[in-house]
């Protein structure tokens, strides 16, 4: 009968603290390894094109993340060489029951792509864009990139990716596990909506390519499937054309109701390429402050903007309006001088308990309104209030889960503490909590890149229908359920 080694003796080498980098040298087919501190050598790792790495700043950064709410350590962090990597890694980690988790950007906010005591997968080394020329329709690119990079290559070309979320500097694999939601959704649906295949690494280490009439049960069930059946490595995506600048407005509105219908007007009638809003306090410390964020396309992914019809009927205050023409990368990368001003000011490593919801519309105004009279400008921090609308028949991921409502909203709290009052942190959890029960018993879901504490059976609610699916395909390509335990579905 053969013997399975432990855990502990497969990864007798990499659970030391101290310093070890196991890297496979290809032109000599040799291992090439750093002593540990205690000189414990390692057993039974495969050979690999990049670097297996298992010292005290690897690990320390992989036990965190965006959110710094949850830590949890892993034995040791995979900076792959190639996919094949990724392959060797996860058949190895299925043959011996240990978790793993891909990390992108590491932008999560409450520990989903941690891993007690498993293997991460920092997919940022795979950063391959494929070919690209002035009538390409589809781009295939590695995990690893950035949109902002994709962006500017894509740009190079008079192209662009038809969606972006606001924050730029996260990785094509990641936003795809979760959806991507952004400004152009209602024109474009999400951002897995525009994927047309994927290159993946199932839970039991097999490379498979999959599109909608390729394997077609897998690919749906990764596209916003939180990881839960396969590592994305790579991905195709669609392409339009993109403009060379754009036309960006601010309008200022009073009233609660008058904004949320007239941005619901402009996805319905498609007037605008982008439409955004935020709330904010005004002087007395109340959410009263909203702003429509709209922004029209300029040639020649567009006609000239033209003001009076663009703004026809809407019922902003004129006297506030702020209209800037942009060019088209600066709009899109438009938060970097903010993100850099929190990076200096060393708000960015504070706790980030984000509250990310769905909102049916025809309910949107009540239930914004209650969650707005609880929250407190000491709550936000140096965060954000952003209310904007989508429409529901561009959303075509089934596992992507919105409102049974027309035009749903999203409604996110983006809320920034220090990690070290954990007191707070704690409370605005069970905050998060509170707003998400609200707004499904009124037919919202959550939208899963925030921090609300949720249960298998919460999970289970909120697949709803597309359950079933989900649960057979994580059956079928991680039977032995070793990915991604941090999203606590399974």
């Amino acid at each position: 009968m053969s013997h399975t080694p432990s855990r502990r003796t497969v990864l007798r080498g990499l659970t030391v603290t101290g310093a070890a980098v196991i890297g496979f040298a290809p032109a000599t087919r040799t291992w090439a390894t750093t002593a540990t501190a205690d000189g414990t050598d390692l057993v039974g790792i495969p050979p690999l094109d990049g670097t297996l790495n298992t010292d005290e700043a690897s690990l320390a950064a992989a036990s965190d993340d965006f959110g710094h709410i949850v830590h949890r350590r892993p034995v040791a962090v995979l900076r792959p060489g190639s996919v094949r990597d990724v392959v060797t890694m996860v058949r190895f980690c299925n043959e011996h029951r240990l978790p793993v988790a891909p990390r992108g950007q590491g932008h999560a906010t409450q520990g989903q792509a941690q891993v007690s005591g498993g293997l991460v997968i920092e997919t940022a080394p795979l950063t391959r864009i494929g070919p690209l020329g002035p009538h390409s329709t589809t781009v295939t690119v590695g995990a690893g990139i950035r949109w902002s990079d994709l962006a500017k290559a894509t740009i190079a070309h008079g192209l662009t990716p038809p969606v972006f979320t606001d924050y730029l500097e996260l990785s094509v694999g990641g936003t795809l596990s979760v959806g991507g939601i952004g400004g152009q959704t209602h024109r474009h649906g999400a951002q897995v909506d525009n994927v047309t295949e994927l290159q993946v690494v199932t839970g039991a280490g097999e490379f498979v390519r999959c599109s909608r009439s390729r394997r077609p049960d897998l690919f749906h069930a990764v596209l916003a499937g939180l990881g839960q059946c396969a590592v994305i490595v790579a991905a195709t995506v669609r392409l339009v054309r993109a403009p060379r600048t754009v036309r960006h407005y601010l309008l200022p509105y009073d009233d609660l109701d008058t904004f949320l219908e007239d941005q619901r007007t402009l996805v319905r009638e498609g007037r605008f390429d982008y439409v955004e809003g935020q709330v904010s306090a005004d002087p007395e410390g109340e959410f009263r402050v909203h702003t429509l964020e709209a922004v029209a396309y300029g040639p020649p992914a567009g006609p000239a903007p033209d003001d009076a019809v663009l703004l026809r009927g809407l019922r902003h205050d004129p006297s506030g309006v702020q209209i800037a023409d942009l060019s088209y990368y600066d709009f899109l990368d438009r938060l970097a001088p903010s993100v850099a001003a929190l990076k200096e000011a060393g708000l960015w490593d504070w706790a980030h308990p984000w509250l990310n919801l769905l909102l049916p519309g025809r309910s949107t105004g009540a239930l914004v309104s209650r969650m707005l009279d609880d929250l407190t400008p000491a709550d936000l921090g140096p965060g954000v209030v952003l209310v904007y609308p989508i429409r529901r028949d561009r959303l075509t991921t089934p596992l992507l889960r919105a409102p049974d409502d027309a035009t749903p909203y999203l409604f996110a709290a983006l809320r920034t503490t220090p990690p070290d009052d954990t007191a707070t942190v704690d409370r605005l959890l069970a905050a998060n909590r509170s707003a998400y029960e609200l707004a499904a018993s009124a037919g919202g879901t959550q939208y899963p890149v925030g921090s609300i504490p949720f249960t298998r059976a919460d999970w289970r609610t909120h697949f709803g229908p597309a359950w079933p699916r989900l649960a057979r395909a994580r059956r079928t390509y991680d039977p032995r359920g070793i990915l991604v335990p941090g999203q606590g579905i399974f």
